[in-house]
Protein backbone atom coordinates (compact mmCIF):
# COMPACT_ATOMS: atom_id res chain seq x y z
CA UNK A 1 0.00 0.00 0.00
CA UNK A 2 1.31 3.75 -0.63
CA UNK A 3 2.14 5.87 2.32
CA UNK A 4 -1.13 5.70 4.62
CA UNK A 5 -1.57 9.43 4.58
CA UNK A 6 -1.07 10.06 1.32
CA UNK A 7 -3.49 7.52 0.33
CA UNK A 8 -5.95 8.59 3.38
CA UNK A 9 -5.56 12.74 1.21
CA UNK A 10 -5.78 10.80 -2.10
CA UNK A 11 -9.28 9.45 -1.06
CA UNK A 12 -10.41 12.90 0.94
CA UNK A 13 -9.73 14.66 -2.18
CA UNK A 14 -11.03 12.12 -4.67
CA UNK A 15 -14.27 13.06 -6.72
CA UNK A 16 -17.45 11.60 -6.57
CA UNK A 17 -17.81 10.23 -9.73
CA UNK A 18 -14.86 8.19 -9.75
CA UNK A 19 -14.81 7.50 -5.95
CA UNK A 20 -18.65 5.53 -6.70
CA UNK A 21 -17.09 3.75 -10.06
CA UNK A 22 -13.93 2.91 -7.71
CA UNK A 23 -15.68 1.33 -5.08
CA UNK A 24 -18.18 -0.56 -7.23
CA UNK A 25 -15.24 -2.02 -8.62
CA UNK A 26 -13.71 -3.22 -5.95
CA UNK A 27 -17.18 -4.52 -4.35
CA UNK A 28 -17.95 -6.28 -7.68
CA UNK A 29 -14.26 -8.56 -7.08
CA UNK A 30 -14.78 -8.32 -3.21
CA UNK A 31 -18.39 -10.24 -2.83
CA UNK A 32 -17.11 -13.33 -4.63
CA UNK A 33 -13.87 -13.87 -2.71
CA UNK A 34 -15.39 -13.18 0.65
CA UNK A 35 -18.07 -16.02 -0.64
CA UNK A 36 -15.63 -18.51 -1.28
CA UNK A 37 -13.70 -18.00 1.90
CA UNK A 38 -16.66 -17.54 3.99
CA UNK A 39 -17.79 -20.10 7.13
CA UNK A 40 -20.75 -20.77 9.35
CA UNK A 41 -23.28 -19.61 6.70
CA UNK A 42 -21.81 -16.76 6.58
CA UNK A 43 -22.22 -14.89 2.53
CA UNK A 44 -19.60 -13.07 1.31
CA UNK A 45 -22.31 -9.87 1.26
CA UNK A 46 -22.39 -10.32 5.08
CA UNK A 47 -18.58 -10.10 5.33
CA UNK A 48 -18.55 -7.26 3.54
CA UNK A 49 -21.78 -5.17 5.18
CA UNK A 50 -19.61 -6.10 8.05
CA UNK A 51 -16.72 -4.38 6.94
CA UNK A 52 -18.71 -1.24 5.54
CA UNK A 53 -20.84 -0.91 8.97
CA UNK A 54 -17.07 -1.05 10.86
CA UNK A 55 -16.05 1.49 8.60
CA UNK A 56 -19.01 3.92 9.15
CA UNK A 57 -19.22 3.46 13.08
CA UNK A 58 -15.37 3.94 13.29
CA UNK A 59 -15.49 7.51 14.01
CA UNK A 60 -18.37 6.94 16.74
CA UNK A 61 -20.83 9.13 14.18
CA UNK A 62 -23.19 9.13 11.26
CA UNK A 63 -24.46 12.17 10.36
CA UNK A 64 -27.28 12.93 8.21
CA UNK A 65 -24.95 14.61 5.70
CA UNK A 66 -22.75 11.57 5.76
CA UNK A 67 -25.13 9.30 5.30
CA UNK A 68 -26.30 11.34 1.94
CA UNK A 69 -23.42 11.10 0.65
CA UNK A 70 -22.64 7.33 0.89
CA UNK A 71 -26.35 5.95 1.01
CA UNK A 72 -26.18 5.22 -2.70
CA UNK A 73 -23.60 3.70 -1.85
CA UNK A 74 -25.32 1.45 0.89
CA UNK A 75 -28.28 0.83 -1.77
CA UNK A 76 -25.94 -0.34 -4.17
CA UNK A 77 -24.47 -2.85 -1.97
CA UNK A 78 -27.54 -3.79 -0.23
CA UNK A 79 -30.74 -2.72 -1.55
CA UNK A 80 -33.18 -0.44 -0.45
CA UNK A 81 -33.78 -1.86 3.10
CA UNK A 82 -30.84 0.25 4.27
CA UNK A 83 -31.88 3.65 5.49
CA UNK A 84 -30.97 6.59 7.30
CA UNK A 85 -32.90 5.36 10.46
CA UNK A 86 -31.95 1.48 9.74
CA UNK A 87 -28.18 2.85 9.46
CA UNK A 88 -27.87 4.36 12.97
CA UNK A 89 -29.34 1.90 14.60
CA UNK A 90 -26.81 -0.68 13.16
CA UNK A 91 -23.85 1.95 14.54
CA UNK A 92 -25.89 1.88 18.03
CA UNK A 93 -25.39 -1.77 17.90
CA UNK A 94 -21.82 -1.65 17.19
CA UNK A 95 -21.18 0.71 19.71
CA UNK A 96 -23.01 -0.89 22.42
CA UNK A 97 -20.39 -2.80 23.69
CA UNK A 98 -16.92 -2.01 23.73
CA UNK A 99 -15.23 -5.65 24.06
CA UNK A 100 -18.16 -7.08 20.64
CA UNK A 101 -16.62 -3.70 18.59
CA UNK A 102 -13.07 -4.96 19.75
CA UNK A 103 -13.62 -8.16 19.02
CA UNK A 104 -14.91 -7.53 15.75
CA UNK A 105 -11.68 -5.77 14.98
CA UNK A 106 -9.77 -8.91 15.56
CA UNK A 107 -12.81 -10.79 13.27
CA UNK A 108 -12.03 -8.74 10.21
CA UNK A 109 -8.78 -9.22 10.98
CA UNK A 110 -8.89 -13.00 10.90
CA UNK A 111 -10.63 -12.71 7.55
CA UNK A 112 -7.95 -10.58 5.77
CA UNK A 113 -5.64 -12.84 6.95
CA UNK A 114 -7.32 -15.34 5.05
CA UNK A 115 -7.23 -13.71 1.84
CA UNK A 116 -4.68 -12.82 -0.92
CA UNK A 117 -2.44 -9.47 -0.24
CA UNK A 118 -4.37 -8.17 -3.34
CA UNK A 119 -7.74 -8.43 -1.97
CA UNK A 120 -6.87 -7.67 1.42
CA UNK A 121 -5.70 -4.35 -0.10
CA UNK A 122 -8.92 -3.91 -1.75
CA UNK A 123 -11.20 -4.22 0.83
CA UNK A 124 -9.06 -1.98 3.32
CA UNK A 125 -9.27 0.58 0.73
CA UNK A 126 -13.29 -0.27 0.81
CA UNK A 127 -12.78 0.57 4.21
CA UNK A 128 -10.90 3.75 3.77
CA UNK A 129 -12.41 5.23 1.19
CA UNK A 130 -15.69 4.67 3.27
CA UNK A 131 -14.08 6.75 5.85
CA UNK A 132 -13.15 9.95 3.67
CA UNK A 133 -16.25 10.00 2.28
CA UNK A 134 -16.93 13.19 4.04
CA UNK A 135 -13.81 14.72 3.06
CA UNK A 136 -11.92 14.31 5.91
CA UNK A 137 -10.33 10.47 7.51
CA UNK A 138 -11.06 11.14 11.46
CA UNK A 139 -7.76 10.34 13.79
CA UNK A 140 -10.49 7.55 15.25
CA UNK A 141 -11.31 6.42 11.62
CA UNK A 142 -7.17 6.20 10.85
CA UNK A 143 -6.51 4.22 14.15
CA UNK A 144 -9.43 1.67 12.88
CA UNK A 145 -8.39 1.41 9.65
CA UNK A 146 -4.53 0.65 11.04
CA UNK A 147 -5.76 -2.11 13.27
CA UNK A 148 -7.37 -3.71 10.12
CA UNK A 149 -3.70 -3.49 8.29
CA UNK A 150 -1.66 -5.31 11.34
Amino acid sequence: MKDFDLLCKEFEEMDGETYTALLAEKAATLVPALSLITQDGLGGLAVFSAFVFGAIAADGRLSEEEYTLISPLLHAFFGDAIDYEACKKEMRGLHAEAKELKKSVDDMADILGLLSDDLKNDLILVCLMICAIDGKVSFKEKQWIKQLIK
